[in-house]
């Protein structure tokens, strides 16, 4: 039995036998993105964390890292776990970020580079100590 012989009450509501065979083509195909994408995004998160320091740095580290450094503030924290009501993520932080706001925002921090957080955390840690020990009488 062809699809142009498929009778209407087996086809899937708003399906013409005309054109029953290229929705399951539709389907299948948006399946296998939706797989791909899946499987693309299972496999990002552990090459980003360990780019940007993961060994070294814990996950939440990083976050709070790559915060201060997109909005220009040493004092954002990345907050684990999230408030379930709280602002969208860096909504507290965008009035300290340097960038050019317009309909396409320019930002103006550097491009990061492989594990520099790692270095950018330790200077920090190394200038609060500093910092502290010149506060202590």
């Amino acid at each position: 039995m062809t699809t142009a012989e498929t009778k209407p009450e087996e086809l899937p509501p708003g399906t013409t036998p005309y054109y029953a065979r290229m929705h399951t083509l539709i389907k299948r195909g948006v399946l296998v993105c939706l797989v791909a994408l899946v499987i693309e995004g299972a496999f990002t998160l552990p090459f980003m964390a360990i780019y940007y320091g993961y060994p070294t740095l814990s996950l939440t580290q990083i976050c709070s890292e790559l915060l201060k450094v997109r909005y220009s503030d040493d004092t954002l924290e990345c907050k684990v776990p999230y408030p379930a009501f709280g602002p969208p993520e860096g909504a507290e932080g965008k009035d300290t970020a340097q960038d050019q706001w317009g309909i396409q925002p320019v930002p103006k921090y550097h491009r990061l580079g492989f594990r520099e957080l790692v270095r950018i955390h330790d200077e920090r840690i190394a200038r609060q100590a500093h910092h502290a020990a010149d506060q202590r009488p």
